[in-house]
C-alpha cells in the first residue's frame, strides 16, 4: 500500500514544482526532500550530566524509479486539468507550454515503452489521452479562438473533452 502513496506524492510535489518553476523535478530532489532527522529523547534511569545530551536520528524514504514514474504519468492528469481551468480563467498561453511540456513527458514514456512494468504501460495509455485533450484545447484555441468569447471557451472545452471521454469508453 505504499507505493500508491509513494506515487501520490510524487504526483503531488511534482505539480507543485512544476506551478513554481515550470520544469519536471528529479527523483534525487524528491528522495533528498524525504530525509528526517529527530533527536534521540530515550531517558535513562540513571541521571548523569550526559543523560540530557539528544542523538540526533535519521530516517529516509525512497521513491524508486519506477514509483516516480507512475507519479509522473499522473501528474499529466494535473496538468491536463490545469490547462483546461486556465482556459477557463482567460490564460491562452499556458495551454501551448502545458502542451510542449507534455509531449517531452509523452516523448520519455515511449522511450520506456512496453519495456517497463505493466503499471508503466497502463499509465502511458491515460498520459496519452491528457496529452491528446491539452493539445485539442491548443488546436481549437488556434484555429477558433477568435471566433469563441473568451467567456466561453471553458464550456467549449469541456464539452470537448466529454466527446473525447466518450469516443474512448471513458464515460
Amino acid at each position: 500500500a505504499i507505493f500508491a502513496g509513494l506515487q501520490e506524492y510524487v504526483e503531488a510535489v511534482s505539480f507543485q514544482y512544476f506551478i513554481k518553476t515550470r520544469s519536471l523535478i528529479s527523483v534525487e530532489e524528491i528522495n533528498k526532500q524525504l530525509i528526517f532527522t529527530a533527536e534521540d529523547r530515550e531517558e535513562t534511569t540513571i541521571t548523569t550530566s550526559n543523560s540530557h545530551d539528544k542523538q540526533p536520528h535519521t530516517w529516509s524514504l525512497k521513491v524508486t524509479p519506477v514509483d516516480y514514474l507512475l507519479g509522473v504519468a499522473d501528474l499529466t492528469g494535473e496538468l491536463m486539468r490545469l490547462c483546461i481551468s486556465s482556459v477557463g480563467n482567460g490564460d491562452i498561453d499556458t495551454p501551448f507550454e502545458l502542451s510542449q511540456f507534455l509531449r517531452q513527458i509523452y516523448d520519455g514514456f515511449t522511450f520506456i515503452g512496453n519495456t517497463g512494468p505493466y503499471e508503466v504501460s497502463k499509465k502511458l495509455y491515460t498520459l496519452k489521452q491528457s496529452l491528446a485533450k491539452v493539445e485539442n484545447a491548443c488546436y481549437t484555441l488556434k484555429v477558433r479562438g477568435s471566433e469563441i468569447p473568451k467567456h466561453m471557451l471553458a464550456d467549449v472545452f469541456s464539452t470537448k473533452t466529454e466527446l473525447i471521454d466518450q469516443e474512448e469508453g471513458l464515460s
